[in-house]
């Protein structure tokens, strides 16, 4: 007796992307901001994962590699967990404006909650980091590395690489909405958020708990961090909406697949 789930359509996980975003829509704002903090919290663990491994294995070519290892920790606990993440959100709600443009102005507001809720949650991570005491000077200090290793890149090169960021992400939240299993959704997290990690592809959350502890830690000007803020909110957008949100509402909306039989 084979008890293996079959595979979901396109037209499948497609519907099953619009109802977690007609969901999202219809969250209280409140409800939008205390759990786009929690994801801004949870996202500060990629950074504090990559600093802890190069605390320990240095800074040579293979440890570097290595420490992205534990890149994926945050968007682990704020996938699973059913946080809220700016960059899920280029694909949920969004599928849902597509179908429904009167919505539009509500996919707006939420962003705008999510994203500076988002912000806010990394900026507490990093003061507890920083200014606590709770983690290692040297941690500390391979962080603040990290975010300047950030805003050195050109805005361009940023956009660009953020592109690429907001493109995995958003593919990731659609990945996982087709698989059954929490295995299989935290071992597709893992594998497409390394990817985002060690190829430097600028994801605008993850990476902000890096930059904002070069600015509280060695004295970074805050300008650099809203530079870079910007492209890299600019650049996953583009990436989620237009990458993943618009190509796979065309594979479906434009493809009248007829129902799958049982099996």
């Amino acid at each position: 007796m084979n008890d293996e789930q079959p595979r979901l359509t396109a037209h499948e996980i497609y519907e099953h992307v619009v109802k977690a975003g007609r969901e999202e829509l219809t969250r209280p704002v409140g409800q939008l901001a205390w759990s786009g903090v929690a994801g801004g919290l949870l996202m500060g663990l990629s950074g504090l994962g990559v600093a802890l491994m190069r605390s320990f294995l240095g800074d040579g070519e293979g440890a570097r590699l290595a420490g992205f290892a534990l890149y994926p920790a945050g968007f682990i606990a704020v996938i699973l967990g059913r946080a809220q993440l700016f960059t899920e959100n280029t694909l949920f709600p969004v599928v849902v404006v597509l179908r429904e443009p009167a919505r539009l102005a509500r996919m707006f507001l939420l962003w705008a909650v999510v994203l500076a809720c988002n912000v806010v949650g990394a900026l507490l991570f990093t003061l507890l980091v920083s200014r606590t005491g709770a983690v290692k000077h040297e941690v500390v200090r391979k962080l603040g590395a990290l975010g300047r290793e950030a805003v050195e890149r050109g805005s361009v090169e940023l956009f660009w690489g953020a592109v690429v960021g907001g493109w995995l992400i958003a593919l990731v939240a659609w990945l996982v909405s087709a698989s059954h299993s929490t295995f299989g959704q935290l071992s597709l997290i893992w594998f497409f958020t390394f990817i985002v990690g060690a190829g430097h592809f600028a994801h605008s959350i993850a990476g902000s708990s890096e930059v904002l502890a070069a600015v509280l830690t060695e004295g970074l000007p805050v300008s650099h961090f809203l530079r870079w803020l910007a492209m890299a909110v600019l650049g996953n957008a583009v990436g989620g909406v237009g990458l993943v949100s618009l190509l796979n509402y065309g594979q479906v909306e434009t493809n009248t697949e007829a129902p799958r039989p049982p099996s």
